[in-house]
């Protein structure tokens, strides 16, 4: 038998649903932000993230799917979204439409080569933001909020936003002196890709986790006792925004992010839910003003996060939160003969083209079967069709709430099925597009 590769999944039946759920929901708030979808390719250029990601990360040095195609071009399949944005804005001339800056959004796989955890998959589902030509502290503050909401109006209650800076390139650089000297007289307690980051890129020694325990670690010079003026200024503005959105933070020191391209604000939003561990980070990301140049476009202000959906998932079953997924049906149509049958699918179409949600009968059920299969896919409405009843152009239907029975005349359908189904409760769906005003109770808890 052939199976999955390691690290992958399928996603199919009720878990599918789920994805598809958070998908409408983070489409519905993108669209309220005014954030436009973007598709990028799954494999781009492997110079791409040598480039933009870092040499020295451990996505590229360790993790990316690296391959030579049929014309000897080397290839990487897509470890995370923001570079391939910036690529597309480069390429696009993003930065000479009108209407600026471009805020964005996408929501696609990614693949990583590691060992494959709860929480940590070789194939995985992100979706993120990159808001390009702005350097306003408020666009950080309003991406840091986007990314909040999302996770409340899923349901999550337990969210704690972590804030740092890396400062401008002088503040940067300066930080970086400061560690290269404090780290060296302990550079034999450090793991061995520390001892190699020591020179290369300092700052991925404080992400390190296997280090990250060691007393050096802890007491290693902080980011925000290092920033020149205007940096420590920027950082004030962010959180002042942040206040004023009345989203709740901590400033947290150790928080450097492990990609080569960020500077000033750097964030991390995690779920605190008990016996999480350390999958609690749902989404990170932060500035990344330098991107865009050093992949060979104009000079540009960036800023964005990533989130896996895997991960949000996790969470959600960790707090036992039910998400309002509809599992009905509208109605099921029935048939015995050959003839109905005939009838049956064009009444499907019919019914499915007017925007009800329809199934009929395809494998041969006998009616009483069908009445089975009709209750398994919570059919609201049962529509029995038989020949006399087709000869006078009419169809029985059956109310499975009320369990009453009508004749109704096929000209008469579509109101009929209209009147009958508004008396059903709000689906799930429904409650759904209400949640989205701010007014729906949907996940509180019962009385």
């Amino acid at each position: 038998m052939i199976t999955k590769p390691k690290g992958t999944y399928d996603i199919y039946g009720e878990e599918a649903k789920k994805w598809k759920y958070i998908d409408k929901v983070i489409d519905e708030v993108m669209d309220k932000y005014n954030y436009n979808f973007i598709r990028t390719p799954i494999f781009e250029s492997t110079e791409l993230f040598h480039r933009g990601v870092g040499e020295t990360t451990d996505i590229v040095s360790k993790e990316t799917y690296d391959f030579t195609d049929r014309g000897n071009r080397n290839m990487t399949l897509r470890p995370e979204g923001t570079a391939g944005v910036v690529r597309s804005y480069i390429e696009n001339k993003m930065y000479g439409e009108a209407i600026q800056p471009i805020k964005v959004y996408y929501n696609g796989t990614m693949y990583r080569y590691e060992r494959p955890q709860s929480g940590r998959d070789r194939e995985l589902t992100q979706f993120g933001v990159e808001v390009l030509g702005s350097d306003d502290p408020i666009v950080d503050a309003e991406v840091i909020s986007l990314a909040v909401n999302i996770f409340k109006m899923l349901g999550l209650k337990g969210i704690k936003v972590n804030i740092n800076t890396l400062g401008d390139r002088e503040s940067r650089d300066k930080y970086r002196e400061t560690l290269v000297e404090y780290f060296k007289p302990h550079i034999n307690e450090l793991c061995e890709d520390c001892k190699k980051r020591l020179e290369k890129n300092p700052l991925r020694i404080l992400d390190c986790k296997v280090d990250k325990d060691l007393d050096v670690m802890k007491k290693a010079p902080k980011t925000i006792d290092y920033l020149n003026k205007e940096s420590l200024e920027r950082f004030n503005q962010v959180k002042m925004y942040l206040d004023t959105l009345e989203i709740e933070y901590e400033v947290n020191t150790n928080i450097v992010r492990g990609l080569d391209y960020y500077n000033h604000t750097v964030f991390e939003i995690e779920a605190k839910i008990e016996g999480f561990g350390s999958n609690n980070v749902l989404a990170a990301g932060g500035r990344y003003n330098g991107l865009v140049s050093n992949l060979g476009g104009p000079a540009t202000c960036g800023v964005g996060f990533a989130c896996g959906i895997g991960r949000l998932i996790l969470a959600l079953d960790k707090e036992e939160i039910i998400l309002p997924i509809s599992n009905k049906i509208d109605a099921f149509i029935m048939y015995v003969n050959d003839e109905e049958k005939k009838e049956a699918i064009k009444l499907c179409q019919e019914l499915r083209m007017n925007g009800f949600k329809v199934d009929t009968e395809y494998t041969n059920r006998s009616l009483k079967g069908q009445f089975k299969q009709a209750d398994r896919l919570n059919s609201k409405l049962f529509i029995i069709l038989n020949s006399e009843d087709l000869k006078n152009n009419q169809v029985k239907i059956k109310n499975n709430a009320t369990k009453t029975e009508e004749i109704i005349d096929l000209n008469y359908l579509i109101y009929y099925l209209d009147e009958q189904l508004s008396d059903f409760e709000y689906d799930f769906e429904e409650e759904h597009d209400y949640c989205l005003e701010g007014n729906c109770h949907c996940h509180d808890e019962e009385e």
